[in-house]
């Protein structure tokens, strides 16, 4: 499996916010989100070839930490990802996946083992100009995956806004999906500490008025936008 980085931090974004956490980043990545934080794992994807024993064997340096997040890039796109996510549970892990949810039949039907599957939608706000802009919006929005994974797991949706006239086609979302309040998160875009401060007073606003999950961006505030938080 190509692997981007495997570090130890904190958990940055969603309803797990804080808890310590293993990240797996897997490379490679079916979009080309115009804000996407990690390029180096889509844009233009470096990695290097692990195999799953030795994955768990860089991860099970972390003793203090239970929680195991695999991300990416897109990780149900990777090849053994089925399989590790059943190592983890062997191994008693609690294991979140973090996808775009454009992908499902090959880790569902396959037995993936998640405790929560965190999917992020991608809204219009993410797609590029150029040349991967048509690739990413026919696959950006894929309601039989979304459906696929919803139903089969713990979630959360976890929206990327970067105005307020995002919420009206992540609502669109939640109500293809009749997703209840309390699983619906959203999350300022941004890179830099100053446009999350500048976006998330509004946010949190929108927030409380349809009951939806508000959650910043911890690891930038705590360490910036670099890679290995």
């Amino acid at each position: 499996m190509r692997i981007s980085e495997i570090f130890y931090s904190v958990q940055g974004e969603g309803s797990l916010i804080g808890v310590p956490s293993i990240f797996v980043r897997t490379t490679g990545c079916n979009l080309r989100c115009s804000w996407c934080d990690t390029p180096y794992t889509s844009w233009n994807p470096v990695g290097e070839d692990f195999t799953l024993d030795e994955i768990l064997a860089r991860t099970n340096e972390y003793t203090a930490a239970n929680h195991v997040v695999i991300t990416g890039g897109e990780p149900l796109i990777a090849p053994g990802i089925v399989e590790l996510s059943k190592r983890y549970r062997e191994q008693g892990k609690h294991i979140t996946f973090e996808t775009a949810g454009t992908v499902s039949a090959t880790f569902v039907e396959g037995g993936g083992e998640c405790d929560l599957m965190s999917i992020s939608p991608k809204l219009s706000n993410s797609t590029p100009e150029g040349p991967f802009r048509n690739q990413h919006e026919r696959l950006r929005l894929n309601y039989d995956a979304l459906r696929h994974l919803t139903t089969n797991y713990p979630y959360q949706l976890k929206f990327v806004i970067a105005q307020q006239s995002d919420l009206a086609e992540a609502q669109t979302v939640i109500a293809t999906l009749n997703a209840p309040p309390q699983n619906v998160i959203l999350m300022p875009e941004g890179t830099a500490e100053e446009t999350l401060k500048q976006r998330g007073p509004w946010l949190a606003e929108l927030c409380k008025a349809h009951g939806y999950r508000f959650s910043p961006r911890l690891h930038v505030h705590l360490y910036g936008n670099k890679r290995g938080t």
